[in-house]
């Protein structure tokens, strides 16, 4: 457990000096900001004084970020693999920033639903990357055309809907908390246990 709180220790001082440096900030404008002396920061920085937690509070505050931040400890795993729905041609994966997130990449062949009634709005928001191909996003009364290494961001109150143009398209969606939830209720009412209907995000 030493080894550690040692690690995290050095960590913590680490990221205090990236941020600085990164701000194009010296010591003597972070000391200055944190209201601490150049040597006391020099020496944080260093390893040769020990963190106190009203200093990290401080030296937070100043380097915009959070104590959380700031502490947070390192984590073995950075890569993560997907949830693979080979019946229905999704990859999912979870987003650690909010757990409430999910990313879903999804290949498209069919165009969206010309029938409005067959658009969907409910609470959320959702951000799309079309990786391949072109994308249609139908919004309200709106049509757009999204080409491959472009995105677009809407509100999913919005009646919107999503297919091809062209040929196969592949896209990256990420839903947030409320649009996944949405999702997930109709995809129970569709019966079918998909993320979307290949047309409707």
């Amino acid at each position: 457990m030493a080894r550690d709180d040692d690690e995290l220790d050095g960590l913590v001082r680490q990221r205090i000096r990236a941020l600085r440096v990164a701000q194009g900030w010296s010591l003597e404008e972070l000391a200055g900001r944190a209201h601490l002396s150049q040597s006391s920061l020099s020496r944080i920085e260093n390893g040769r004084r020990r963190l106190a937690l009203d200093q990290l509070v401080t030296l937070a505050r100043a380097l915009d970020t959070t104590l959380d931040q700031l502490v947070e400890n390192a984590s073995d795993d950075v890569v993560i693999s997907p949830m693979i729905d080979g019946a229905h041609g999704l990859m999912r994966w979870p987003i650690k920033g909010d757990p409430g997130m999910s990313v879903v990449r999804q290949r498209m062949t069919d165009p969206p639903p010309d029938n409005p009634a067959r658009m969907r709005a409910h609470p959320g928001r959702e951000w799309l990357v079309v990786l391949s191909g072109t994308a249609v996003l139908m919004l309200g009364h709106h049509r757009y055309r999204v080409e491959t290494n472009q995105a677009a961001e809407f509100p999913t109150m919005l009646p919107h809907a999503i297919g091809a143009e062209g040929g196969p398209c592949e896209i990256l969606g990420i839903f947030d908390r409320d649009a996944r939830r949405g999702h997930q209720r109709e995809s129970r009412r569709s019966g079918d246990g998909r993320e979307s209907d290949g047309s409707t995000t």
